[in-house]
């Protein structure tokens, strides 16, 4: 006895997919940076020193005197020497006056005048210690320094972003299919026909 038989063949589909991968490119370019440094300002002010030499009394001690200085000195000197005159002659006049209470008026008063005149010498011409005058006045030095702080410029620079999006490219690879077959397959119609199928 034959069975009737049916075959059937089929064939799943298949889809093929091609992808590119997205990319991100990132650059970030360096900052932009200036630096500048003003010079310090610098101010000196110099009071110069002062050094004074009187040498007055030395000269005056040397017997160097000015003019003005030896016209005093003379104007004094001959006042002294007045008033000693006149003193002189008043105790002159007067032991002359008492010539008869005893004594010899006129013989010490030759004496005196004799002894008078004889002048000691010096040497004159050393000037005495300590007679000049020195006076010294130190410069003063006043230093103003202004500091003037750098200037500094930063310039940041924003990310360069590069990004390419990535893509899928569907396709069929292999397309579905049904194949059917019969063997030993009998129809029988209605006016009793046999067909193969």
């Amino acid at each position: 006895m034959q069975l009737p038989q049916i075959r059937i063949q089929s064939q799943q589909a298949k889809i093929s997919l091609q992808t590119t991968d997205a990319t991100v490119g990132i650059q970030q370019p360096g900052a932009e940076q200036t630096i500048r440094q003003p010079e310090a300002e610098v101010t000196m002010h110099t009071t110069p020193s002062k050094l004074t030499i009187d040498q007055t009394q030395a000269w005056n001690d040397m017997d160097l005197k000015s003019v003005f200085k030896r016209t005093e000195e003379f104007a004094e000197h001959g006042k002294k020497s007045y008033l000693e005159g006149i003193a002189r002659r008043v105790q002159e006049g007067k032991e002359m006056m008492k010539i008869e209470k005893g004594g010899d008026p006129i013989v010490s008063q030759a004496k005196r005048i004799y002894e008078r005149k004889i002048k000691e010498f010096g040497i004159g011409w050393i000037p005495s210690h300590f007679a000049v005058k020195i006076d010294y006045q130190p410069s003063e030095l006043d230093i103003n320094v202004k500091i003037n702080a750098p200037e500094i410029k930063n310039t940041a620079q924003k990310p360069q972003y590069n990004y390419q999006p990535g893509q899928v490219h569907t396709g069929m690879k292999q397309y579905q299919s049904l194949k059917v077959d019969f063997e030993g397959l009998k129809f029988y119609g209605v006016n009793g026909f046999e067909l193969n199928i």
